[in-house]
């Protein structure tokens, strides 16, 4: 099978990688992204052992790392006194030379991602949107909001949690749900002898990411209501009332939390498609098919993932439609479970489920994420 032309709807994380797995495989690609400006928001993103592990069958490890924070373990403490618990190190997957995990700003991942993708080729055109589809089984006449048409061999999906091509092709399929949290992120100052994550359990859930020598990120998740909203306007006033009984290292940081512009908060939505994740020659990937929340911190990594298998499925399959059901075969699993005990973890901080071990589950999830994909 020889793929002469694709289509990718969405240039954030997933869509970008998987411009530069197809490009590596010299499938022509072109993206479209709605977003004219091409932002990206600028706090930081938690990158795990499998997502450093890609990045190096990416061939972008380098690059990646040049603009990332490196650290070997993770620390939990509990209650609001913030007792240290535990503290364990993951593999260094891509090698000894490379770290375990890392932190990096979305927007200098963006950055890496877009400006690999653009050397390998691919062509990304902002500002527009998908119209119309029209799959007749040879190849995907595609419809673009600016009035233009072109014909594509196949049509990936990674476009997002709101997924437009997922409502177009998969009409039955599930919405996105909100959890009843929000998650809020502020970038502080690193202090110089935090070399690892910090996540604090309970009653305040909340934790300290390292993104650069000189800056961390903190995360708080908060119980909210349905259309719960934040103005910009005293946000980083609601984000330090969200820290409630915190334990003394958050509760040091909060007079800190001055920019109302600097803090970035979201209501956690969760996606996920039991059934086909392909119709025709259209795919989905990333949140677009399996939105988690980011309590096991594998949302940006799974849709990473999907990029590697789908572009390894395309280069063994007789068709497109064989490839996406490997592709979903391969991935469902594992993304399944990243799903469904992301939610359980939100759900026990809720009060909504029994207590149960997290480190246990933790434990379970760095070694199914430690396999190959």
């Amino acid at each position: 099978m020889k793929i002469e032309s694709a289509l990718i709807v969405g240039a954030g994380i997933g869509g970008l990688t998987a411009a530069i797995a197809l490009r590596r495989q010299g499938i022509p690609v072109e993206m479209i992204e709605r977003d004219p400006d091409w932002t990206a928001y600028g706090v930081g993103i938690i990158q795990q052992m499998n997502v450093i592990r890609a990045m190096g069958q990416l061939d972008l490890l380098d690059a990646y790392m040049s603009k990332a924070c490196g650290f070997d373990s993770t620390a939990i403490f509990v209650g609001p006194g913030g007792h240290k618990d535990a503290e364990f190190a993951t593999p260094r997957l891509a090698g000894p030379d490379y770290p375990s995990n890392a932190g990096i700003r979305r927007r200098d991942l963006q950055h890496v991602l877009a400006e690999r993708a653009k050397e390998l080729g691919a062509n990304v055109r902002l500002g527009l949107t998908v119209s119309e589809l029209n799959d007749d089984g040879d190849g995907v006449d595609v419809s673009f909001s600016d009035g233009s048409t072109r014909r594509y061999d196949i049509v990936v999906g990674a476009d997002g949690v709101y997924s437009q091509i997922r409502g177009m092709m998969l009409p039955d399929a599930p919405g996105p749900r909100y959890t009843g949290q929000w998650v809020w992120r502020y970038n502080l100052p690193k202090p110089a002898a935090m070399d690892n994550i910090q996540i604090f359990a309970g009653p305040c859930n909340a934790g300290l990411v390292p993104i650069a020598n000189d800056l961390m990120y903190m995360f708080l998740l908060s119980q909210e209501a349905e259309g719960h909203t934040v103005a910009l306007n005293g946000a980083a006033q609601a984000m330090r009332s969200c820290a409630k009984m915190a334990p003394p290292q958050i509760a040091a940081l909060l007079d800190q939390i001055t920019e109302d512009a600097g803090v970035v908060a979201r209501p956690l939505e969760v996606v996920f498609v039991e059934g086909d994740w392909h119709r025709g020659r259209v795919v989905l990937l990333g949140d677009a098919i399996h939105a988690s929340t980011p309590h096991l911190a594998q949302g940006a990594g799974m849709a990473i993932e999907d990029s590697i298998v789908l572009a390894d499925e395309l280069s063994k399959a007789a068709s497109p439609e064989a490839a996406f059901a490997a592709y979903r075969a391969r991935r469902f699993a594992r993304v399944k479970h990243v799903a469904e005990n992301s939610i359980r973890i939100g759900e026990m901080q809720m009060g909504k489920i029994p207590p149960f071990d997290v480190g246990a589950l933790t434990g379970q999830t760095i070694g199914m994420m430690c396999q190959p994909i």
